[in-house]
């Protein structure tokens, strides 16, 4: 099995390759080995790895983000413990959770039902032209909330905490939303 590497902006987080899938739909995001225990062995067993803070999964990638350590000790842990779990046969999420559970925990969205014709574009803008860029760069990007003119998103796996994230979200994403919907007034971050 040969897992390849890539950077993400984010210097703090790596992305892995592993050449299958890793989720067939959703992502599932672990910011702590305590939720990672009960959602998925790989993720369990990737908290292991002393300096690893947070793990991400997408359909064909995963995302590992590390506290102060030095990726060139990190890099081959991570590989190993990537490579033995798919040679394990393991599921990558525990059976009966949802690769959706992450989503699901932030709450449910928020907007007026005048507004819903306005959510339905930018939802439809943000699947087709931003997060497939997101993923990229490993990670994520789910709609949150719309109010008074302002697109609420919640940034995921190397987007999490990445240097770069307000100039992607400032720059970015609101001049898109703003040129397809002029009601975009802005667009704001939450956690």
């Amino acid at each position: 099995m040969f897992i390849q590497t890539e950077a993400t902006p984010n210097p703090a987080t790596l992305k892995f390759l592993p050449g299958k899938v890793v989720l067939e739909e959703g992502t599932a995001d672990f910011r702590d080995a305590a939720g990672a225990a009960e959602a998925s062995p790989l993720a369990a067993r990737l908290f292991e790895v002393p300096g690893v803070t947070g793990v991400f999964f997408g359909y064909d990638f995963i995302t590992v983000t590390k506290d102060g350590a030095d990726w060139q000790h990190l890099k081959p842990a991570i590989l190993g413990t990537i490579m033995e779990h798919f040679m394990s046969g393991q599921p990558v999420m525990a059976s009966g959770s949802q690769a959706r559970a992450d989503e699901v925990a932030e709450g449910e969205e928020f907007y007026d039902a005048a507004d819903e014709e306005i959510v339905v574009t930018i939802k439809e803008l943000l699947d087709t032209r931003v997060r497939p860029a997101v993923a990229q760069d490993g990670g994520d990007i789910t709609f949150r909330g719309y109010e008074n003119g302002t697109v609420f998103l919640h940034m995921k796996g190397a987007c999490a905490g990445c240097p770069s994230s307000t100039a992607t979200l400032k720059h970015g994403i609101q001049n898109l939303l703003r040129h397809f919907v002029p009601e975009v007034q802005q667009v704001e971050q939450v956690v």
